[in-house]
């Protein structure tokens, strides 16, 4: 702890000069974790990650596999305070780290604050530098086949997948996908969100709540000036499920991002600002490389939508009504206080305006209209809406929704079909939008196809490859 009282510090943003990473620590007796940072002599900053299962008994190797991960853990999600004031210096207090994994917080601290800058009109290039020092990454064991030629070896984790839920159509796809084919799995979140712990239990599946609690002063500082806005937090997750995965000897972590994720919104004069990077291919290569090389050979960090656009999700989607009462992709519903939502959709955000396109073309319409309550396509007020994911007269929406070209195809092809062609915003983009565009732009098949590109194991990817093609 400083020496310095914290009354005698206050948070001034553009007074700060360097951001640092103090130390972070974990209890195996109780399972909490901390993660402590802070900027130049001021109050520590601490946040808390816990995971069920304590007390934990590790052997060495595992033990060692778990303070990287730890490692890891706090230098990304420290990613949440430094935005506060994005000094020019960054240091690391309690150990050190090599030129590796320095450039890989680099690309993620940069590309995914990329809307956070744009908001700000701030400009990170050339500004984030991590402090290297130390060895690289220590040389393989002879342990497992997996083993990269440099870096660690294999853990000999259990063959059992932690796959993150939240709450919406994409990670119900991926746990109906997984359960179809055997794979042990067990249904995994952060957080206290009662829509989400509600709709991992529907699956019938094992679950695991992972706790995660931000240092309180953030939300101070935030009130006092501090820069605020988007963080790549599936990048922060993904870290949390890492370190939990290690100390549970669970060898895959498995997210559910569409390979749509990858794009990002086009703005002018400024070039391409990804509202999901942290969802993204390049993001998933890097991260999934680099655990394997640092942190554990065995352990699989992949998304299992990879090979799908958002369009082939929903199809996916509907061939269940499983999940058609509990699931919700409203990010406005996260925000909901009580026990359970009453609604989770509020019908006016880009989520719900995509997810109703993206599933209209694969479900009866009695069937989508009942999940939302309304029909979103048949209200003139949502025209902004739609445009803005047509991107027509605006660019795509700062949300996790699909490519401007899917909701293109999905409209036309709603604009083919004698149940919606009437509806005031089908009807709409069939006389003054469809014109624009050429024939294959409004073809749904060419983007139903599967992309080669993913971090899936071979072994699961060659039993899901049919499914998820038809």
């Amino acid at each position: 702890m400083t020496d310095v009282p914290i009354a005698s510090w206050e948070f001034q943003r553009d007074a700060i000069r360097a951001f640092r990473f103090v130390r972070c620590g974990f209890d195996a007796r109780t399972g909490i974790a901390q993660l402590v940072y802070a900027f130049d002599d001021g109050p520590e900053l601490i946040e808390t990650v816990t995971v069920p299962g304590a007390p934990f008994d590790r052997d060495d190797a595992r033990s060692a596999a778990a303070g990287q991960a730890l490692r890891l853990l706090h230098l990304i999600a420290g990613v949440s305070y430094y935005k506060a004031a994005v000094p020019p210096t960054i240091t690391i207090d309690s150990y050190t780290i090599d030129a590796d994994t320095a450039a890989l917080l680099e690309t993620i601290y940069l590309n995914g604050l990329g809307e956070f800058a744009y908001r700000n009109g701030l400009n990170l290039h050339g500004r984030i530098a991590f402090p290297v020092g130390g060895a690289s990454a220590p040389i393989a064991s002879a342990v497992g086949a997996e083993a990269p030629p440099t870096g660690v070896g294999a853990l000999g984790l259990s063959e059992h997948a932690l796959v993150a839920i939240g709450g919406g159509k994409d990670s119900l796809v991926s746990i109906e996908a997984l359960r179809g084919i055997g794979v042990e799995q067990t249904v995994t979140w952060i957080g206290g969100s009662q829509l989400i712990k509600a709709c991992a239990e529907r699956t019938g599946l094992p679950t695991l709540n992972l706790g995660r609690q931000l240092a309180p002063a953030l939300f101070e500082y935030t009130r006092l000036g501090a820069w605020n806005g988007h963080v790549p937090v599936t990048a922060v997750n993904s870290a949390i499920l890492v370190f939990a995965a290690v100390l549970l000897g669970a060898d895959q972590i498995v997210f559910s991002n569409e390979r749509s994720a990858s794009y990002g919104s086009m703005i002018e004069g400024t070039g391409e600002v990804n509202h999901q990077w942290s969802k993204g291919w390049a993001f998933e290569q890097a991260f999934g490389d680099h655990v394997q090389r640092h942190i554990a050979a065995d352990l699989k960090y992949y998304s299992l939508l990879r090979p799908l656009s958002e369009l082939a999700v929903a199809r996916q989607f509907a061939k269940t009504d499983r999940y058609d009462a509990h699931f919700s992709s409203c990010n406005r519903n996260f925000h909901i206080l009580g026990e359970r939502p009453v609604n989770r959709w509020c019908g006016v955000c880009p989520k719900c305006h995509f997810v109703f396109l993206a599933l209209a073309p694969f479900m009866s319409k009695p069937r989508l209209v009942g999940i939302f309550g309304r029909n979103l396509l048949d209200d003139a007020a949502q025209i902004a809406g739609y445009d803005a994911l047509l991107e027509y007269r605006d660019h795509k929406p700062f949300e996790c929704v699909g490519e401007g070209r899917e909701s293109r195809a999905a409209m036309a092809t709603l604009s083919e079909r004698p149940e919606w062609r009437e509806d005031e915003i089908v009807e709409r983009f069939a006389h003054e939008i469809r014109p624009q565009l050429s024939p294959i732009e409004q073809q749904i098949a060419p983007l139903l196809i599967l992309d080669e590109e993913h971090r899936v194991p071979a072994v699961v990817w060659e039993r899901l490859r049919a499914k998820f093609a038809a």
